[in-house]
């Protein structure tokens, strides 16, 4: 494995961790996680890059190493922390940014925000959730309500192997050399003995805004840099697919310049289940320009 360094800066009021890899002379490649992952859960995907890269990759707030928000998750503040970041690690030209999930949205819709400040995008399956319509909101405002008076646990586990396996469950992809590898980076040992995952379980309380696609949609119309989405063929749950095809067809003529693949043999975690064809992937569309 290529080794990774651990870095620490004061971002926003928090403890943000950064797993960084390569020569910090490289040309910068920032890789974004997604809802409940980490930074380390990008090394498999590293591995297989051929180029030289300077890799930067944080742990979003309430996620791995970084610290948890003592008021709670908003999704803008993602905006900022990035931005803060591109100040601290390319401050002086466009960043290529490549986002998995939730960090494929960050990703576009940043470059929607500061299209001055982002060279290219690759999003992995990060499209946006499903659409929401303004019916929905009462029965979220009550689930949000309830959250606060009874807060969401995760329950301990006994071992790390538990850990591993519930992983390979979520997966059945994952071999038992990534899935230990993950389980170490995704949890962590308790004085007790117990092991717990590194999430603020607070992640899981229910956003009182419904996702606005439409404003999402508005923000990518902005961005100029080059995008490529990579879907998995595989993929379950995520919410473009519950779009027709109109409507998919919406979210991606929003960019100017927009290209996609398709990976077959692959879910959700793609670069977990396919890294050597993803990275090929991204150093390709990267090369192009």
């Amino acid at each position: 494995m290529k080794p990774s360094r651990s870095e620490f800066h004061q971002i926003r009021g928090l403890r943000y961790h950064v797993r960084t890899w390569g020569d910090p002379r490289a040309p910068g490649l920032f890789l974004l996680h997604g809802w409940m992952d980490v930074s380390a859960s990008f090394q498999f995907l590293v591995d297989a890059l051929a180029g030289e890269w300077r890799v930067i990759a944080p742990d979003w707030r309430g996620f791995g190493l970084t610290s948890w928000a003592p008021e709670g998750y908003w999704f803008p503040e993602y905006y900022a922390d990035l931005e803060a970041l591109l100040e601290i690690y390319q401050p002086a030209e466009p960043a290529n940014l490549i986002g998995h999930s939730m960090g494929g949205v960050i990703a576009c819709t940043y470059a929607g925000l500061r299209p001055e400040r982002v060279a290219k995008v690759v999003s992995l399956e990060g499209f946006g959730l499903a659409r929401a319509t303004p019916d929905q909101a009462l029965g979220r405002y009550r689930k949000w309500l309830d959250g606060l008076r009874d807060p969401p646990r995760f329950r301990p586990y006994r071992s790390f192997e538990k850990v591993a396996a519930r992983l390979k469950r979520n997966n059945p992809r994952l071999d038992d050399a990534k899935a230990q590898f993950l389980a170490r980076h995704w949890a962590m040992e308790k004085e007790d003995g117990t092991v717990a995952l590194r999430s603020d379980p607070r992640h899981k309380l229910a956003n009182p805004y419904l996702f606005r696609i439409e404003e999402v949609i508005a923000c990518w119309r902005h961005a100029t840099a080059p995008v490529l989405w990579v879907f998995a063929r595989d993929s379950h749950g995520t919410g473009y697919l519950k779009d027709t095809p109109e409507q998919l067809a919406e979210r991606k003529g929003a960019f100017r310049d927009y290209r996609e693949v398709w990976l077959d043999d692959c879910g959700h975690m793609m670069h977990h289940d396919q890294p050597q064809r993803l990275a090929r992937l991204i150093e390709d569309f990267l090369a192009q320009f």
